[in-house]
């Protein structure tokens, strides 16, 4: 059987993207070169995830190698994540120049690949492969003819179109059985399904009544055979506008009903720019945080990753430095402070002191400082989500104390990172790992309701 196991060369990229991935190729043996822990030890240093997992990865490397025996030269015994046997780790000491000069390389990645191609050259037998999440390291690979390949153990789908929107249609056939049910004390309307359409349907789903006459219904249990449902709100009427702000669209009506409802501690939100994920979240954690007095405060937050030329380092308090990632959020306030159902009728001096509660009630943190945090009874905003790996995704949403509700909001179509994509991003993997669990929901908007100017860039650009 030994054989058939590959040998896994991995990258620093690899480790500090994910220290544990060391322990994520099951039966097959895994090289790490001299080089990569020279670049893990330049890395380590500061208070950084990339710094905080080079750490990590070398004390998973120390752990590995203290259960060795005394000769390294047949590898270190490598246990499996979920605990089978695995491979083995081995610790290449280097190539000679001059076998890295014959294929004009150079540097850690030159190393990476004379090492690839050396091992492919003595076990003719097995598939050594270069694991990088370096793109332009796995192009070299390839232009050499080995086999690279990039860490993808995070990846949940493999097409971005399979996933979940959490939208579904109401589709029964003549064999479906509908049954109302007695009002909750929520005074909503319920619904018991038995048939065989239940069986594509998961808990928290919104379903559009569509030609039944059955109206918009969240699904709040599954069972074989047969779900209950429950008539949503109505949060499209003036009457019943969340802090000056009603739903212009179904699925903006569906997203309102999510963060309004108690029982859901964890939202997340999907659209591009201009569907009103900012403005509708805001609006929620406002009407709840100060009128309703669910919550203590909002606590928001985002990935620091600039879109043009890095304009440094940025002097000031922590919510100081974040300011000026914080565009998004000063914009939606001033819409929430200056809307006609907010400021209709009152003079400058009571919006700007309107703005000033509001503002107090909203506490700006970095990513950096969340790591060992615990919030109570906080309304929860992380912006910008499709930049976070599931790592860190992670991390924060074991931030969340009790009472307290989260809301992921994002846009897979503009990853910032370079070591993600759309089906390796942290939101793509809580939308799909959240699916279907009571208390949390999911809706992609994809109706723009900002200008006809951006939703026609949008489509066009």
């Amino acid at each position: 059987m030994a054989e058939y196991r590959k040998l896994f060369v991995l990258d620093a990229s690899v480790l500090m993207h994910d220290p544990a991935a060391l322990y994520r190729f099951e039966e097959h043996d895994v090289y790490v070169p001299i080089a990569v822990l020279e670049e893990l030890d330049t890395h380590k240093q500061g208070g950084s995830e990339t710094a905080r997992n080079a750490r990590q990865a070398s004390r998973f490397l120390d752990d590995i190698l203290a259960m060795a025996p005394g000769d390294l030269a047949a590898g270190a015994p490598l246990p499996h994540a979920k605990g089978a046997s695995g491979g083995r780790l081995f610790i290449p000491l280097g190539t000679a120049p001059r076998d890295r000069a014959a294929a004009g390389l150079s540097g850690v990645g030159g190393e990476l690949l004379t090492i690839t191609r050396l091992l492919a050259d003595d076990h003719p037998g097995r598939e050594a492969v270069l694991v990088s999440k370096d793109i332009n390291l796995r192009i070299k690979a390839r232009a050499l003819g080995l086999k690279a390949e990039d860490y993808t153990s995070e990846q949940v789908l493999d097409d971005v179109d399979l996933l979940y929107r959490g939208i579904g249609a109401l589709h029964l056939t003549p064999a479906d059985v509908v049954e109302p049910l007695a009002e909750r004390e929520s005074g909503r309307l319920a619904f018991e399904v038995r048939g065989g359409a239940t069986t594509a349907w998961f808990v928290g789903q919104f379903l559009s009544g569509g030609e039944t006459s059955l109206p918009d219904t969240i699904v709040r249990e599954v069972s074989p055979g047969r779900a209950r449902l429950e008539a949503v709100l109505d949060y499209t009427k003036e009457g019943r506008a969340v802090w000056g702000v009603w739903a212009r669209n179904r699925e903006q009506n569906f997203a309102l009903n999510l963060l309004m409802d108690p029982d859901i501690d964890f939202v997340t939100l999907l659209g591009h720019a201009g569907t009103g994920k900012t403005l509708l979240t805001l609006a929620a954690g406002l009407e709840q945080t100060i009128e309703q007095q669910r919550y203590t405060e909002i606590i928001m937050t985002r990935v620091t990753i600039p879109v043009g030329e890095d304009i440094g380092f940025l002097p000031g308090t922590e919510e100081e430095k974040m300011n000026p990632w914080m565009g998004a959020l000063e914009d939606n306030l001033d819409i929430l402070n200056q809307g006609e159902a907010h400021g209709r009728g009152r003079s400058q001096w009571a919006r700007a002191a309107a703005g000033d509660l509001i503002r107090a009630r909203i506490r700006v943190k970095s990513l950096n400082f969340m790591r060992g945090r615990t919030f109570l009874r906080k309304f929860i905003i992380i912006d910008e989500a499709q930049n976070l790996s599931a790592r860190q995704m992670k991390t924060l949403i074991t931030r969340a104390g009790p009472g307290s509700k989260v809301v992921c909001l994002g846009n897979i179509a503009q990853i910032d990172s370079p070591y993600l994509t759309e089906t390796t991003s942290g939101l793509t993997y809580v939308v799909d790992r959240f699916k279907g669990w009571a208390h949390g929901g999911h809706v992609t908007l994809e109706r723009g309701e900002r200008s006809r100017l951006a939703d026609h860039a949008t489509a066009t650009l």
